[in-house]
């Protein structure tokens, strides 16, 4: 419905009510509905996850319309980066959130900074769900306030140009409310655990959730050691759950990413049963390390299994974790991944050691073979590190091409001095063309980067801390911050209107009419802005 058509139906039902609307104007409730598009959070699960479905498609056709995202770890964060996006972009398309469970670890627990292990509250995630999207429909809310302002002005100034334009930006308007790609750790419990968590942060506004296959009460961070798969029947079980939450609610075409550990995870916690021949607990048990042995060789209390028509002693670890073969993690990964898109995943997410897209293309030919469309969630991580990786995978590139590389020491290559050389800057542009190659050559559909503002804090207020409590003292953050929000049409240098001061006078204007007690008059120092 067009902003002028809103308007009429919202007077014929001011009208209807006779004079006790008489002090409601039309306009004035048709701008503050179209202020707030959702409602609820299911509201926006369902048209988040119908922006998703368009998505994957047009990425099946076309591989260079790949999407992205960036972590968060506040609604104001996810707020300024939409606002970011449509100031440089024009538009939000193919650009999501992702909410990062070791963010919501390491700076939203109330037990404080903690490692990612799922150790924190689980209902902190879907409330940073929730507050997510708060902070997204305010971003709308505080858009078409200002074009509301606009289009008073250019009525008062009777300059019809400006007021079919502001009409038409109305009528135009881009939400900043994008796909959450929301990550639930390994579950937190059992699949009613898991369950039951997705319906709330489905509830919230998740369209998309992230499970990964480790074991929830022994669950590492995917780029550090320990981490402990489960078998695939546990595994697809929660990714069950999560599509009963989805299907509860009502959102059908919700979607699920299953992520597997597998590539640097050598443990397991158990040892599946297995009913027949060749079946998935067979498979998995085919990947234990174990060791041959005759039945007086076995001690009271081992665990043994029959493996090619043979005894043999599952290699278990004090701690009594079961040990997979060495070298069968890529092995071990591509079933995971196939067996996931075959039960009910739609995509998937590979966690590695190293930004390598040859290493990773392997892998997705691999599950192409069964899954033609098999399409991934790469997390470009801050826990690798780009360019001394890029720069060793030059070096390595070069070597074999019989490149003469003796000014090059590869122990070294981090090394500032490099900074400039032929091999740096072919590396940098190699990381620059990282996410379109990876979306070419193995199947990245959405690129994020899980922990961004994470560093970005810890670096921009490093650099204010250093000049603001040292010499250059309050000319740190007027030539450092303020004076670049200036030049660079950063909003939030007028922090009240980001805020909703304004939103609020017009507000009380609507409802006071005269009467309303303003923020915004001539002594807000705002104006200096």
């Amino acid at each position: 419905m067009s902003y002028q058509d809103d308007i009429k139906a919202l007077d014929a039902v001011i009208t209807n009510e006779g004079s006790q609307w008489a002090a409601i104007n039309a306009e004035s409730a048709a701008r503050m509905r179209l202020q707030n598009r959702f409602n609820t959070g299911l509201d926006i699960a369902k048209y988040c996850a119908a922006i998703m479905r368009k998505d994957m498609a047009e990425y099946d056709q076309d591989s260079t319309r790949y999407t992205q995202s960036l972590g968060c770890w506040h609604g104001f964060i996810g707020q300024q980066k939409m606002i970011s996006v449509k100031k440089h972009q024009g538009s939000t398309d193919k650009t999501y959130l992702y909410l990062s469970g070791w963010m919501v670890a390491a700076l939203r627990s109330e037990f404080g900074p903690l490692p990612d292990q799922s150790m924190h509250e689980k209902t902190t995630v879907p409330m940073l769900v929730e507050e997510l999207y708060t902070f997204l429909k305010q971003a709308d809310a505080r858009e078409l306030n200002h074009i509301y302002r606009d289009l008073d002005a250019a009525r008062d100034a009777n300059d019809a140009d400006a007021e079919a334009a502001a009409i038409a930006k109305i009528d135009n308007f881009e939400t900043h409310v994008v796909p959450i790609i929301a990550d639930i750790d390994a579950g937190f419990g059992n699949e009613e655990a898991t369950y039951l968590l997705a319906k709330e942060m489905i509830m919230a506004g998740a369209c998309a959730i992230q499970i990964e296959n480790q074991v929830s009460d022994a669950k590492q961070c995917g780029h550090q050691d320990g981490k402990v798969t489960v078998p695939h029947e546990d595994f697809l079980a929660k990714i069950n759950a999560v599509r009963y939450a989805f299907l509860e609610l009502g959102v059908e075409d919700g979607i699920i990413v299953a992520r597997t550990d597998s590539l640097g995870a050598g443990l397991t916690q158990k040892i599946p049963v297995s009913q027949e021949p060749g079946d998935l607990a067979s498979q998995y048990i085919a990947y234990l390390e174990t060791e041959e042995v005759s039945i007086d060789d076995v001690a009271d209390g081992e665990v043994l299994i029959k493996t090619d028509g043979k005894l043999a002693r599952p290699v278990r670890m004090p701690n009594g974790l079961y040990a997979f073969k060495a070298d069968t993690g890529a092995d071990r990964v591509v079933l995971d991944c196939i067996t996931s898109l075959q039960n009910g995943a739609d995509l998937l997410w590979i966690e590695t050691a190293t930004p390598d897209v040859a290493e990773i293309a392997g892998m997705v030919n691999r599950i192409r073979e069964v899954v033609p469309n098999a399409k991934l969630v790469y997390n470009n991580s801050p826990s690798f590190n780009w360019t001394l990786n890029f720069r060793e995978q030059v070096f390595d590139a070069w070597t074999a091409e019989g490149k003469d590389m003796t000014q090059y020491d590869r122990a070294e290559l981090m090394a500032a001095a490099y900074d400039d050389t032929p091999l740096a800057i072919e590396a940098d542009a190699k990381i620059q063309s990282f996410q379109s190659d990876a979306a070419r050559d193995a199947g990245m559909f959405h690129h994020l980067i899980t922990l961004p503002t994470y560093h970005t804090a810890a670096l921009s207020t490093d650099n204010l801390a250093k000049g603001y409590f040292g010499k250059e003292g309050m000319l740190a953050y007027v030539a450092g911050v303020q004076r670049q929000e200036i030049r660079q049409g950063i909003a939030t240098v007028k922090h009240q209107d980001m805020a909703g001061s304004n939103m609020g006078d017009d507000h009380k204007e609507y409802f006071s009419g005269d009467q309303a007690l303003k923020a915004g008059g001539g002594k807000n120092t705002m104006n200096q802005f």
